[in-house]
């Protein structure tokens, strides 16, 4: 099984584990970080895409008060097609799992490196099949002339600060 962890920095621990989630890393797990004193594996800005990697390539992706610091907050483009490169080195069914701040914490905004705020709703625009169901009944947005890939929004879960996530690839 391969693991990829973004913004990995200098801590290893696998924060969100749940059914079909062990627990602990595999022996293939990939570090990733932009920062080359943190010692990762594989250093890369997550803002610069295609990602060093090939096509379903991993089992599993985590990313762990990552996703707030790249893209820009309104940049539709930039935020479909980082997760479109998600998707596309995650295995068919692989998963997406991380933490966000929420969009109501002092972490949200009083973090200068913090560029967006993603909160759960923002993950209806990952899914196809909310496309079908929720276009021409809503006010939400069609992407779709510029995004392909799907997940489907398995789980999440909310603290008081931040909240996960795990996202699983359709393909």
């Amino acid at each position: 099984m391969a693991e990829l962890l973004l913004g990995a920095g200098n801590e290893r621990t696998k924060r969100i584990s749940f059914d079909d989630i062990p627990k602990q890393w595999s022996s293939e797990l990939v570090t990733l970080d932009m920062d080359e004193c943190c010692n990762p594996d594989v250093v890369h800005d997550l803002n610069i895409t295609p990602y060093p990697f090939n096509d379903d390539r991993f089992d599993e992706i985590h990313a762990y008060e990552v996703l707030e610091h790249f893209g820009t907050q309104g940049d539709y483009r930039g935020f479909f097609e980082q997760f479109s490169e998600f998707w596309r080195i995650l295995k068919p069914g692989g998963w997406f799992i991380g933490t966000c701040p929420n969009w109501d914490s002092v972490w949200a905004w009083g973090d200068p490196g913090h560029r967006r705020v993603i909160t759960p709703q923002t993950f209806s625009f990952l899914s196809q099949a909310e496309y079908e169901r929720q276009v021409g009944t809503n006010a939400m947005a069609d992407y779709r002339f510029c995004y392909t890939a799907d997940f489907e929004l398995y789980s999440f879960s909310e603290e008081e600060n931040n909240w996960g996530f795990a996202l699983r690839a359709i393909k």
